[in-house]
């Protein structure tokens, strides 16, 4: 891969731990309705799809559970306000992703957030756990947003970058962000401190693998 010189990267799993947040938001909403909760490390294979499919993941199969809109519906609702009250619980940045962000920053190499979480939270969480640091954009998923692998938001990013897509590293932790930088013509890394583990991300395309934040300077010009 070439040498970057602009950076987009995932939020959940990749600059920030989320994981026990996000399961113990979702198995409240489960628990209230009466039913079974899922076991935290379950939660890395049902997180990065968005959170309406995070809930049907998570909801008992059948015309009872998940396939039942209205039931989907109003679990979707429980969870915005259940998540709204406990992400600041435990969410934090993964070790080594301060100091990136801030070699970065001093480097003068542009970087942006782009989630599949839904933008509010997306927006929300980087100011207040991310904000010291200068992003180009930080976008999530909101009403006639692509989500990932859709290329279109990271091509969008690209252009507020002023770089050409070859350019620009694509950093996450699960297939769909490898997907995601195959699309956009980037250079996709796979982080291993992340929900995914290293066959997903070479499965899907992943150039590099990170083992720690700090690696990832190596690959950038």
């Amino acid at each position: 891969m070439s040498k970057g010189k602009g950076v987009i990267f995932d939020l959940d799993g990749t600059l920030l731990d989320t994981l026990r947040d996000l399961g113990e938001a979702m198995n409240a909403v489960l628990r209230e309705q009466g039913f079974p909760e899922h076991p935290l490390e379950a939660y890395r294979y049902f997180v990065g799809e968005g959170m309406e499919t995070l809930v049907r993941r998570t909801l008992p199969a059948g015309p009872e559970g998940r396939k039942n809109e209205a039931l989907v519906a109003a679990s979707l609702k429980k969870m915005r306000e259940e998540y709204a009250r406990r992400w600041p619980d435990h969410s934090l940045p993964f070790p080594g992703v301060p100091e990136l962000l801030q070699e970065l920053e001093n480097r003068g190499l542009p970087k942006a957030v782009f989630s599949n979480k839904p933008h509010g939270f997306t927006v929300e969480m980087t100011e207040k756990l991310l904000g010291g640091w200068s992003f180009v954009c930080v976008r999530g998923i909101a009403d006639g947003v692509p989500r990932k692998p859709n290329p279109a938001v990271a091509l969008e990013i690209a252009r507020k970058m002023k770089l050409p897509p070859q350019q620009i590293v694509f950093v996450g932790d699960s297939d769909l962000d490898m997907l995601t930088a195959q699309a956009a013509g980037m250079s996709g890394v796979g982080v291993l401190w992340g929900f995914r583990d290293a066959a997903e991300l070479l499965g899907a395309g992943a150039q590099a693998l990170l083992t720690h934040p700090r690696e990832l300077l190596d690959l950038l010009g």
